[in-house]
């Protein structure tokens, strides 16, 4: 068997956004400002005039299409989250039919480039910890939390039924989950952080400890 798969620029001036663009299309910009807003300046730092200064526009019509703050983060926790359930279920639904080629796609898919970004990793890690964040993010995605974890360890299950490993499901899916979580952290807080070609090399490691005939730090294996 051979590994076959594996897993802001500098300032400068911005261009100025379209005088008028569709109200869905700018509640989408300002969301998009938002997520840059929490990356540079952290949960409880991030105000409407912050946001509408990074996306070029005027405080009045943030206010306009949200009204507060805690509407803006809602709204934005609530795109951040469906944005991550389509990655990942997509992401399962276009890999081959086997246990292996599965569970290797959900893991993956944290670190495509549209998903491991700074300003995404920094907006995530921002309502993971915020003490008023946490009741947010648990109200608002809790189902999808629990949709991806029944997902994740009935691959480790079908492993186990189809390709005669033993470990128990719940606490595999529990320490690829965690892992993947730590690697996201790990790139946010150190000073020179490792690229999403590593953090994938690290999760697909830690994958190999319990399937070590389908994967190793380089990715899936195939026969």
């Amino acid at each position: 068997m051979a590994a076959v798969e594996t897993g802001k620029s500098a300032d400068k001036p911005a261009e100025a956004p379209p005088r008028k663009l569709p109200r869905d299309a700018r509640r989408m910009q300002l969301i998009e400002a938002t997520i840059e807003t929490i990356g540079r300046f952290g949960y409880s730092r991030t105000t409407l005039s912050e946001v509408a200064r990074t996306a070029g526009l005027s405080h009045g019509l943030v206010n306009f299409h949200f009204e507060t703050k805690d509407k803006l983060l809602v709204e934005t926790l609530l795109y951040l989250a469906e944005e991550y359930r389509l990655n990942w279920t997509q992401a399962v639904d276009a890999a081959g039919p086997s246990a292996p080629e599965q569970l290797y796609a959900m893991l993956a898919a944290d670190f495509r480039p549209k998903m491991c970004t700074p300003d995404r990793l920094s907006a995530w890690c921002a309502f993971w910890g915020e003490a008023q964040g946490r009741p947010l993010y648990q109200e608002k995605c809790g189902s999808n939390d629990a949709e991806y974890n029944r997902t994740l360890e009935a691959l480790c299950a079908r492993m186990n039924a189809e390709h005669g490993y033993a470990a128990d499901p719940v606490r595999a899916a529990r320490v690829l989950r965690v892992t993947t979580e730590g690697v996201w952290l790990d790139m946010m807080t150190l000073q020179s952080p490792y690229p999403a070609e590593e953090a994938l090399a690290t999760l697909m490691t830690c994958a190999a400890a319990f399937f070590p005939r389908h994967f190793t730090a380089e990715g899936l294996l195939r026969a």
